[in-house]
């Protein structure tokens, strides 16, 4: 890969970065009507999110088509409709599950979902800081029951009939931090780019087929592109597909092509094959596509390791080990439900210091450029000098511990907190922007790993509710974290100019889209009721981590043996694939197929990744790198498919009181 420094600088003009921005605040209004009232195909969802994707197609074949009638240059190049995407991408994670979706709730939950046996009035709520979360009943009530007579009101008057006096303090206090943190990760990334990018050479499975598409814009190849043989081949697949199912959920005499199996009925419930009694087969042809395109190294290890831990549990039953799930103690971990998946906590920690390690030269680098003991470099490769970035990072870290301090968590817990949270960010940053990996979910929480190495005497008090809330609004939904989308920002604007701008385009979208996906679910719930809205998953989550909030400041409940040797086996089981990784050329697996064994994604896409990694096995052995060339607009074919059937589906589902879903939520 040829340095970013000797490249051309491609000049973009500021439609792109306004554009995108525009775009990023209205996917963020209509985002909470979309998925929680009409329930439909969600316009945001993983790190290539189905809006943002459709509206980039609907772009690409417009300008080409103004461009060829009036005979004019294109109205937006290729990169600049890659800036238009990838701010698109940001907003729409910011408007759900990223942030957004269970905010709310989030807040108010101990005041409004605390019943008489829950002993939340008396253990957690007296704990909760002034301006933490609004504390008006009435406020509360009227967000989960609606405002009376909302439905028959217009938007704008049931905006300005929210109780804004009480929501201005905890809104501004939470913004603060979650603004520090989204900064944090900007830093962080921006110093982390020259070495992941250009040192390493990752290879961004996610990127290519916009990128592939950008350029077919600038070159005049767009008709070319999409009139592909191979592509259209590969398109039929899941127009067919969802265009029967669709058809089928609204004229069910429409007979429907099951795209779930069981598979579990077909292995015995105990002996070696236990652990397959729950296994099911889903079949999304975008994620087979994604597994073509990522490399056949990583696309092997995620099923693999997946199929090996499915076979632990039957290891275990047949040595006589039953351990129960009470061994685990308090747990903040979205899917955490056996001791065994406490193997993560290990391995997320080795193989973050494997990343540390492999880029040592470039952070001691840094460093020195930092404290001037060091020319900056030469060619640039990041959106400013690293220098602000080290100095912005550290100053921004300290400020988010400050704000746990200033609130009451003791300072070496905030400490520990914060450390945790920004490492397992970074580490799922490279599960997904390198694995290809659109929909990821981690299986342990941050503080689980503090409790298990810790104990729990370090969130005694006002120190375990600030890190559950906190954790809960940034930490452990990583399904559209921010972080990812920086750092495929970061590539596609590699060798484009001026850098400031595409920093601030990316800035500015991300606080429009805060501001945006805020009022927007204020709105939606004051209008209409979290009851009515039917909110079960984010209801039940939220219940969860205060729960477990319960626990810690009104007990000394423990972790018990096996999760610090689990959590011992992770780390040593990750050590010896990073090892072998990194000293063997031959070696066939990857490790951060380890890191996502037990992520419930997996239990989604595993057999996705098992097809793709196939037929990109199979077309380099038989064919090699022609007719891998010729075959990949197949599954490119197959990823464009099921965004536009989604996004026809999602646009049919405003106008309809039910709606087919194409991709999971």
């Amino acid at each position: 890969m040829t340095n970013a420094a000797n490249l051309p600088q491609l000049s973009l003009r500021l439609r792109a970065p306004l554009l995108g921005l525009m775009l990023a605040v209205i996917i963020c209004l209509l985002t909470p009507y979309n998925n929680m009232y009409l329930r439909a195909t969600p316009l945001g969802g993983g790190h290539f999110p189905l809006a943002p994707f459709f509206i980039f197609i609907v772009l690409a074949v417009a300008v080409t088509i103004v461009a060829r009638l009036f005979r004019c240059s294109l109205l937006l190049t290729g990169p600049e409709l890659l800036v238009v995407w990838i701010e698109m991408v940001i907003g729409s994670g910011i408007a759900y599950t990223g942030f957004a979706r269970t905010f709310l709730i989030n807040l108010t939950a101990p005041y409004y979902l605390a019943t008489p046996g829950s002993g939340w009035d008396n253990a957690i709520n007296p704990l909760i800081p002034a301006g933490l979360a609004p504390t008006d009943r009435q406020a509360i009530a009227l967000l989960y029951d609606g405002i009376g007579g909302g439905r028959d009101m217009g938007w704008l008057d049931v905006a300005s009939a929210i109780p804004w006096s009480a929501w201005l303090p905890p809104l501004l206090l939470w913004g603060g931090y979650v603004l520090l943190a989204y900064l944090v990760m900007l830093f962080l990334i921006n110093i982390l780019s020259r070495q992941w990018i250009h040192n390493e050479r990752m290879n961004f499975p996610l990127l290519k087929v916009p990128e592939m598409i950008g350029k077919a814009v600038s070159e005049g190849q767009t008709a070319e592109f999409f009139c592909n043989r191979f592509l259209l081949a590969g398109l039929a697949i899941p127009v067919f597909l969802h265009l029967v199912n669709g058809l089928s959920l609204y004229y069910p005499s429409v007979p429907a092509i099951p795209t779930l199996f069981l598979a579990g009925p077909y292995f015995p419930e105990s002996g070696i094959f236990t652990g397959f009694n729950k296994l099911k087969i889903h079949f999304y042809p975008a994620f087979i596509g994604f597994a073509f395109l990522t490399s056949r190294q990583i696309s092997l290890s995620f099923w693999v390791f997946f199929l090996a831990i499915s076979f632990l549990y039957g290891i275990l039953a047949l040595f006589g080990y039953s351990i129960p799930a009470s061994e685990l103690g308090i747990t903040f971990g979205p899917t955490l439900a056996r001791p065994e998946e406490m193997q993560m906590i290990g391995a997320y920690g080795v193989f973050f210091l494997f990343l540390v390690w492999l880029a040592r030269l470039h952070l001691l680098d840094v460093c020195r450029q930092s404290f001037f003991l060091k020319e900056p470099s030469s060619g640039r490769s990041e959106w400013f000098d690293v220098r602000v970035s080290f100095w912005g990072a550290i100053v921004g870290i300290l400020l988010i511990v400050w704000w746990y301090v200033r609130l009451g968590m003791a300072a070496s817990t905030a400490v520990l907190v914060v450390g945790a949270f920004f490492m397992i960010m970074l580490v799922a940053t490279r599960i997904i922007c390198q694995g290809g990996i659109a929909y990821f979910t981690l299986t342990a929480a941050p503080t689980d790993g503090l409790i298990a190495l810790f104990g729990t005497k370090m969130f005694a008090g006002v120190s375990g509710l600030l890190a559950g809330m906190s954790q809960k609004v940034l930490f452990v939904d990583l399904r559209e974290s921010l972080m990812p989308s920086l750092l495929h920002a970061r590539h596609l604007h590699q060798s484009k100019r001026p850098e400031l701008l595409l920093f601030a385009g990316l800035a500015a979208t991300i606080v429009a889209s805060m501001t945006a996906s805020i009022l927007a679910m204020l709105t939606l719930c004051y209008r209409y009721g979290i009851r009515e809205l039917q909110l079960d998953w984010e209801t039940q989550t939220t219940t969860t981590v205060y729960e477990n909030i319960y626990r810690l400041v009104a007990g000394n409940t423990g972790t018990g043996d096996w999760v610090f040797i689990f959590s011992l086996v992770g780390a040593i089981v990750m050590l010896v694939l990073v090892v072998c990784y990194h000293r063997f050329y031959w070696w066939p697996i990857h490790p951060i197929g380890y890191l996502t064994a037990y992520s419930s994604a997996m239990r989604i896409l595993w057999v996705s990744f098992f097809i793709g990694w196939a037929c990109n096995a199979l077309c380099m052995r038989y064919g090699g790198i022609v007719l891998f060339r010729k075959l990949q607009y197949v599954f490119i074919g197959l990823i464009i498919g099921d965004f536009l059937m989604g996004g026809g589906w999602a646009l049919l589902g405003l106008f309809t009181d039910v709606s087919y879903q194409v991709l999971p939520d």
